[in-house]
């Protein structure tokens, strides 16, 4: 290690990253069994005594002992006598374990307004007209002032949406409620897989992954993806999400003299495989414009074409590890593989990528002015940490003592939107358990006000002959009074005259 590059290893000539390259990614490839996991541990070893904070996706648990420090064996003597390794001496790093799931680190959580509708849509595979109601689903959402903190916010968003479709439709478009139940079978899906425990608050504070210790060595934060890899599409987003988040956050910096955040992907295909093309061009679009933020990105994966072009394009160091050739298939894969590096007139290429033992690797690096050096056929420098994982209370130890435990550890619910929609759905169905008994008190009050009906007894509103004949004299006997009457008076008239 010197102050400005990080010793890899050494071949004709020893193997170093230099520090101000460090940000222009790179990728460690090579079949299982072959050292992948030690090179990636003696990088972040390299990193964190220069300063530079790393991120690490552990998918094994092996990375775990770059915490505590390693054991001595001969091997490793030999082998870092044999390269001139000195000063080689058991060291532990400054490391954070961290879990998705809170269960073997601090957890790690996001907020659904921060991952945003099209991660989300990307995670849950929706096609393109159901990430068009999700997407305006946040749009109410942000219209509204709702908070999407976790899944039962959005769970609760779509349901209001539903139940709005036809008022919805008119300003934001068509929502159809079918869609809507799509969605929410996907998220049902999610949350088989553990996504609850993901969204939610206290969400991560970037700058708890950028940080160094008390003697300025930059801490490794170690992601536990065991659990994690059975999740993929959780894994992947998350990992997008990240990137994302730093692209977001971190300010230009152009290129600086070491970088200011170490990423490694482990088994980086899961990233990629099945990937839309839209999904690949955002990762491609991260890569691309984070260097300028002070990040590298390094994939770790078992075949070099997992990566695609497009990123593959953007990475300055290359480490691989042996490959085996076994079928057409592989000595194609072998033969593209040799043809990423710098020729060495020394040896062929794509001969020596399968007669590579155990903890050898070819290597190139950025030289001056950022061009990529000849490859050469190194042998890896031992780690100081241990290698292999560390015990369940050993990574409690570590945890017991990290600054972070109590920021993290409990969840906070604050009210967002699954409050208030709750809130607007009781009051209303209060208002309607009103209105209907109004309506019944005013039904009964009509009731009690009406005339009465005719009586049941009588089946017709035909007269009988007995009505009838009554009537009829009654109409008689008042005629002949009336004209009476009417003649008195004329009579009496007449009789004044």
């Amino acid at each position: 290690m010197t102050d400005d590059a990080i010793f890899i290893g050494k071949g004709e000539t020893p193997q170093r990253l230099a520090l101000k390259y460090a940000n222009r990614h790179g990728l460690i490839a090579g079949a299982t069994g072959t050292g992948k996991t030690v090179t990636l541990q003696i990088l972040a070893e390299g990193f964190s005594k220069a300063g530079v904070p790393v991120f690490a996706a552990d998918v094994k648990g092996d990375l775990s002992g770059l915490a505590m420090p390693g054991t001595m064996k001969d091997f490793l003597v030999e082998r870092a006598a044999k390269i001139g390794l000195e000063g080689y001496a058991p060291e532990a790093q400054p490391v954070v374990f961290w879990d998705l799931f809170g269960e073997q680190g601090h957890p790690i959580r996001a907020t659904i307004s921060e991952m945003g509708p099209l991660l989300l849509s990307r995670m849950l595979d929706l096609n393109e007209t159901q990430e068009g109601v999700l997407t305006l689903a946040f749009r109410v959402a942000d219209d509204d002032r709702l908070l999407l903190l976790d899944l039962k916010d959005l769970r609760a968003l779509l349901v209001d949406v539903a139940d709005r479709a036809d008022e919805l439709t008119t300003k934001y478009g068509n929502v159809a409620k079918t869609t809507v139940g799509t969605i929410q079978r996907r998220l049902l899906s999610l949350e088989e897989q553990g996504a609850e425990k993901f969204f939610g608050e206290p969400a991560l504070d970037l700058n708890d992954f950028i940080r160094t210790d008390e003697s300025g060595a930059g801490v490794i934060n170690i992601l536990a993806a065991d659990k994690l890899m059975q999740s993929p599409k959780l894994y992947a987003t998350f990992l997008l999400w990240l990137l994302s988040e730093l692209f977001e956050e971190l300010p230009e910096i152009g290129d600086p003299e070491k970088p200011k955040l170490v990423f490694f992907f482990d088994e980086a295909h899961l990233l990629f495989n099945d990937a839309p093309k839209a999904l690949v061009e955002k990762i491609e679009q991260v890569v691309r414009l984070i260097r300028s933020k002070g990040v590298g990105v390094y994939f770790v994966t078992q075949n070099p074409q997992d990566v695609p072009d497009s990123v593959s394009s953007q990475l300055g160091a290359r480490i691989q590890h042996a490959l085996r050739a076994f079928t057409p298939k592989e000595q194609k894969v072998i033969k593209t593989a040799s043809e990423m590096f710098r020729p060495n007139p020394a040896f062929s290429t794509l001969e020596v990528i399968t007669q590579l033992g155990v903890g050898e690797a070819l290597v190139s690096t950025l030289e001056s002015k950022g061009a990529p050096s000849i490859v050469d056929r190194a042998l890896i420098r031992p780690p100081s940490s241990r290698l292999g994982p560390i015990s369940p209370q050993e990574r409690k130890e570590v945890m017991r003592h990290s600054d972070l435990g109590d920021r993290y550890l409990k969840t906070v619910d604050r009210e967002s939107a699954y409050e208030i929609l709750t809130e607007r759905a009781e009051r209303d169905a209060k208002q309607e358990e009103r209105r209907t008994k109004d309506d019944e008190r005013d039904d009964r009050r009509k009731e009690n006000n009406a005339p009465r009906r005719p009586s049941a007894r009588r089946g017709s509103n035909r007269q009988s002959a007995a009505e009838a004949g009554f009537k009829s004299a009654v109409r008689t006997f008042s005629t002949m009074v009336t004209r009476e009457i009417v003649r008195g008076l004329l009579g009496g008239m007449k009789k004044r005259r």
